[in-house]
C-alpha cells in the first residue's frame, strides 16, 4: 500500500499565507519594533505679540474716469494692495523711470554719500543732462541728485562707468537688484533709460520698485527737492538742477516721485501721494498727457477710497 503524497499547495495560495502573516506581524502593537511610548512634555505657554494689521483701502464703487495711458498701477503702500490697474504686467519701455534702479544700486555700493568720483565720458551719454564735463570730480550725493531731479543721463554714465568692472558690471548689478527684488518682468540694458531692445518694465515692477526706493531717507529727499545747486569738488564748476516733476509742489501730499520720456515709451510718471498718513504708488507708463492722468487718478483715489482696519 503506497503511501499518501503529502498536499503541495499552490504558489499563489503560499504566497497568499506568506503575506497575512506579514500582516499580523507589522499590524500596530503587535510586536516590540512598533511599541511606542508617549510621555507628556512639560506645557509651555506661549503669547502671542500684539496684532496690528495693516489698514486698507475700501472704493465706494466710482468707476475709474478717463486716462490716456496704456499701463496704470495704484499701489496702497501699507497693505500692497491695488486699487487700480491696467496692463500691469505687460513689458514696456520704461524711459528714465530705470534711474529709480540706478540710484538703488549707486547706494548699495556706495554707502558714503562723500565718495567723490570723476567724471569720464560725459560725450557718450545722449537725450537729458546736466552738462557734466569731463575730469571734474562730484561726490556721490551730488550724482545722485543730478541724476534723479534732473534726471541728467551723464550723471547716470558717471555712475555706471566708476563702478568695479565698469559699465557692463553696473547693469548687471542692476538685473540682479531686479531678481532679488522678484521684479519678474524686467530687463535693464542701460542705466539711464535710452531706448535699446530688451530694455521694459512693467507698471507692477515699478510700483514695487518705487516702494522700496522710498524706504531710503536719502532718496526720498532728493526727489522731493525742486531746485538745487551741485557743483565738483573745487566749487568751480556748478550744475543747477530743476525737478522734471511739473506736480512736485502743487499737489497736495506729492513727495516725488520720477518722471520719463522718450519717443517711443510715451510720458511716464512715478508718484508718491500720502494724505491723512495713507500713502500710494502711482505709475502711468505711455501717455500722452502723464501730468494730467496722475492727478485725474489722485483725486479719484483720495476722493472715493476709505481705509479701514480688517476684521480678525
Amino acid at each position: 500500500m503506497s503511501k499518501p503524497k503529502p498536499t503541495i499547495f499552490p504558489l499563489s495560495r503560499q504566497l497568499f499565507a506568506l503575506g497575512c502573516l506579514f500582516l499580523l506581524a507589522a499590524y500596530p502593537g503587535h510586536n516590540r519594533l512598533q511599541t511606542i511610548v508617549l510621555t507628556p512634555g512639560p506645557l509651555k505657554n506661549y503669547v502671542l505679540g500684539e496684532l496690528n494689521p495693516a489698514v486698507y483701502p475700501v472704493s465706494d464703487k466710482t468707476p475709474v474716469p478717463p486716462t490716456l495711458a496704456r499701463g496704470i498701477v495704484i499701489q496702497d503702500i501699507s497693505s500692497k494692495s491695488l486699487l487700480f490697474s491696467r496692463q500691469a504686467d505687460v513689458p514696456m519701455l520704461p524711459a528714465s523711470t530705470t534711474k529709480i534702479m540706478t540710484a538703488l544700486v549707486a547706494r548699495e555700493y556706495w554707502t558714503d554719500l562723500n565718495t567723490v568720483l570723476t567724471v569720464k565720458n560725459e560725450d557718450r551719454a545722449i537725450g537729458q543732462t546736466i552738462d557734466l564735463v569731463r575730469g571734474e570730480q562730484l561726490t556721490i550725493k551730488s550724482l545722485l541728485q543730478g541724476l534723479l531731479i534732473h534726471s541728467g543721463n551723464d550723471a547716470a554714465l558717471a555712475l555706471a562707468d566708476n563702478y568695479p568692472g565698469g559699465y557692463s558690471a553696473f547693469v548687471l548689478a542692476m538685473n540682479a537688484k531686479a531678481k532679488a527684488l522678484h521684479l519678474d518682468h524686467t530687463v535693464y540694458k542701460n542705466p539711464s533709460g535710452v531706448e535699446q531692445y530688451g530694455h521694459v518694465t512693467t507698471p507692477r515692477d515699478l510700483a514695487i520698485l518705487a516702494g522700496v526706493a522710498m524706504t531710503d531717507p536719502l532718496f526720498a529727499e532728493i526727489v522731493g527737492t525742486r531746485q538745487t545747486i551741485i557743483s565738483d569738488t573745487t566749487g568751480n564748476i556748478t550744475h543747477p538742477l530743476t525737478t522734471t516733476n511739473e506736480l512736485l509742489g502743487v499737489i497736495q501730499g506729492l513727495t516725488g516721485l520720477k518722471t520719463g520720456w522718450t519717443e517711443n515709451a510715451g510720458e511716464c510718471l512715478v508718484s508718491y501721494v500720502k494724505r491723512d498718513e495713507h500713502a500710494v504708488i502711482l505709475v502711468v507708463l505711455g501717455s500722452t498727457d502723464r501730468f494730467g492722468d496722475t492727478r485725474t487718478l489722485i483725486d479719484w483715489v483720495y476722493s472715493h477710497h476709505t481705509w479701514q482696519e480688517p476684521r480678525l
